[in-house]
């Protein structure tokens, strides 16, 4: 645990195909402050950092299935290690593809429903903010974030759903303007309207949307902004 005066340090990962490392890194350290380094997928060895960050993109073209290649990259095992450890690792779009390809968390990613790439902003609820990366909202609140993926159908069967409703992993649905979680908000086809689960330890975020492309206003608005802040609030001993 730090104290509030040192920087979090930060390994944004870097694969052949990423196009989001660099506005992650652009939240992290120029909006917030902190200290990023980019990771390229070949390295080994994670020490040293507080967060890791899986950005979205395409990695390794996205060839045999979204995040199947990368999973088997050097820095993979180091990531395993890194939360097994209780290291916290965010997975954003393509990261979170790679992240339920090497089983941090469970499910799968799967074609959007109507076999579309979807690009445009989508509201949210946040369903917990007991977690290192949803501390800085309200129960129930509902967000708006940008998606870009093809991609983004999560699935997972009966009984690991249940345990998820059960364990309180699942953090964000689609909803609508208003809140509601129906079938007509729910843009890709995803069970229950997922679009974002941690793990059971609660130090590894999976999530469709992009925190890091709504992080200013500027960009329209900065409810992505916060996701960081209550990362960063977290490690310095905040929450």
């Amino acid at each position: 645990m730090q104290d509030e005066t040192e920087t979090v340090k930060v390994a944004v990962l870097v694969f052949p195909g990423s196009n989001c490392d660099r506005d992650c890194a652009y939240a992290v350290r120029d909006l917030l402050g902190q200290s990023v380094e980019m990771v390229w997928h070949q390295e080994e060895h994670l020490n040293g950092f507080d967060l890791v960050i899986l950005p979205g993109g395409f990695s390794y073209g996205d060839y045999l299935r979204a995040g199947a290649i990368a999973r088997f990259s050097p820095i993979m095992s180091a990531v395993e290690k890194f939360s097994h450890a209780g290291g916290l690792v965010l997975g954003i779009c393509n990261g979170f593809q790679i992240l339920v390809e090497a089983g941090l968390p469970p499910g799968a990613l799967m074609r959007n429903r109507l076999l579309k790439f979807i690009c445009r902003h989508l509201d949210l609820k946040v369903e917990h903010t007991d977690t290192p990366f949803t501390a800085c909202y309200q129960p129930a609140e509902r967000i708006r974030l940008p998606v870009a993926h093809g991609e983004g159908c999560y699935w997972a069967d009966d009984a690991t759903l249940m345990k998820l409703e059960q364990n309180r992993q699942i953090l964000f649905r689609y909803c609508t303007p208003q809140g509601e979680v129906t079938e007509a908000a729910n843009p890709n086809g995803s069970v229950q309207n997922i679009a974002g689960i941690c793990n059971e330890s609660r130090n590894v975020l999976g999530m469709m949307p992009h925190p890091e492309r709504q992080s200013e206003p500027s960009l329209g608005g900065e409810d992505g902004r916060r996701l960081f802040e209550s990362i960063i609030r977290k490690v310095q001993g905040h929450v």
